[in-house]
């Protein structure tokens, strides 16, 4: 197998005028989008740029603590954005998310460099740092979903709520329903993409690995192991967030202390 080939940044210069296709489209329908798509493209170049020149330092460095570092800073960005994303207080909820997203990571993280693919050494930053970023990534969306549509069923279906509670149970089993749905919700896309993939698309760590040289069966064994990973990380991660929100803002009286998000 050949290995990847070079893109001059020339090329890559030249390859961004595409972007002209939507800023055109975007002037001739009026949509207003302008700002926008430069902001996001000139910030997202920016950042993939810095984050390689970051990224190329910490592998040949390949220090223990500066990759610990690195992965708490991750995670802390992460919980942020989870909790910016669904629109909830930071102050009742960063701890359960955060404590989700732990859990959610690090055992699989285990799995995979001690007894899976046993870099040397095993805190070996090409394989930590990726892997690591590919699982929380991978859980933002899922996290984001599963709380916003579980606060809003406390708004929404709120006589369901108090009527459970009315008959004699708990709040968290007035609460179970709710957290049922939510993560069902949050679970649907990674499990609709799942089941067409290899026929519909070939995801993206395959594709990568292929164009960089790789057999195509190891591209499709690593695929799989990242995606199991990734299905595992998500489904514990939600799971703990909705359930520890849950337990954190609900009073023993059953008094929910987050009031309808959808607007907020």
């Amino acid at each position: 197998m050949e290995s990847s080939i070079d893109i001059g940044w020339w090329q890559l210069t030249a390859f961004m005028s595409v972007l002209l296709i939507p800023l055109a489209i975007n002037l001739k329908l009026q949509l207003k989008l302008g700002r926008e798509i430069s902001i996001a493209v000139i910030r997202m170049t920016v950042q993939l740029i810095l984050v390689g020149l970051y990224l190329e330092f910490l592998f040949s460095l390949n220090s223990l603590l500066i990759n610990v570092i690195w992965l708490s800073i991750m995670v802390l960005i992460g919980t942020s954005a989870i909790i910016t994303g669904a629109k909830l207080p930071r102050r009742v909820l960063y701890l359960p998310v955060f404590t989700g997203l732990i859990i959610g990571v690090a055992p699989l993280m285990f799995v995979l460099l001690f007894l899976l693919l046993k870099p040397q050494p095993l805190y070996n930053a090409q394989y930590l740092i990726p892997l690591a970023g590919m699982l929380l990534g991978n859980s933002l969306s899922g996290n984001i979903v599963a709380l916003q549509r579980l606060f809003n069923a406390f708004d929404e279906k709120k006589m369901e709520y108090e009527g459970i509670l009315a008959l004699g149970g708990t709040p968290y089993q007035g609460a179970f329903p709710f957290l049922q749905s939510a993560l069902s919700q949050s679970l649907a896309p990674i499990l609709a993409s799942m089941t067409s993939m290899g026929l519909v698309t070939l995801p993206g760590m395959m594709t990568g690995q292929i164009l960089g040289g790789s057999d195509p069966m190891l591209a499709v064994k690593y695929q799989l192991i990242i995606l199991v990973a990734i299905f595992v990380t998500l489904t514990v991660s939600v799971t703990i967030s909705l359930t520890l929100s849950i337990k954190r803002s609900i009073t023993d009286t059953g008094l929910i202390k987050i009031k309808k998000i959808a607007n907020r």
